[in-house]
């Protein structure tokens, strides 16, 4: 039963530091008359080195794929965004004074009575958004958006790798009607 239960936790952990990516585009584009693409706006509401980080990481993907970045005039124009919010766990446990330690207080699975109490452990934590829009540059109209979710490390070796793991995994599909593996 033990061995379930780590297993369960560790699958859960695993999960919430897995980005989350989600990716759309307007199936009326082809893809493959672009070849050029301009910066037109990049993350603001970050530190100057993450705002880097996810141009450098965008960038990456976009030189794989073929496409060329130009200073003004590209064919496509880029734009980023990060969101940050908090949230917070509230670990609630009940004590029993005559047996101690977790478990539901009351009359449950153990005998006799007694007064419980329950203990809270509250720990925040920050969860990030990026998103990462493509216009068309004549037109101006939206042809492709990828947005990444996850828990913001506070070490910032781990905020870099998984910028980099959430980017590759935004363009796994790019350009729309092709899949590469993520590197």
């Amino acid at each position: 039963m033990l061995a379930v239960a780590v297993f369960v936790l560790a699958l859960a952990l695993a999960a919430c530091a897995t980005p989350r990516v989600y990716t759309d585009h307007d199936p009326a584009i082809q893809f493959g008359n672009y070849r050029t693409y301009s910066w037109r706006e990049k993350p603001d509401k970050v530190p100057a080195l993450v705002s880097q980080r996810i141009v450098d990481a965008v960038d990456t993907q976009l030189r794989a794929k073929g496409w060329t970045p130009v200073a003004e005039g590209g064919d496509v124009a880029v734009a980023a965004h990060v969101a940050t919010r908090q949230e917070y766990n509230v670990d609630t446990f009940y004590n029993d004074p005559f047996w101690g330690g977790w478990g539901w207080r009351g009359w449950g699975p153990r005998w006799g009575a007694g007064i419980g109490y329950e203990r809270a452990r509250v720990s925040s934590y920050t969860v990030g958004t990026l998103v990462v829009d493509m216009f068309d540059a004549k037109t101006r109209q939206a042809i492709w958006s990828g947005v990444a979710e996850g828990t913001v490390p506070r070490d910032p070796q781990k905020l870099h790798a998984d910028i980099q793991t959430a980017v590759a995994k935004m363009f796994v599909e790019f350009p729309p009607g092709t899949v590469t593996a993520p590197r």
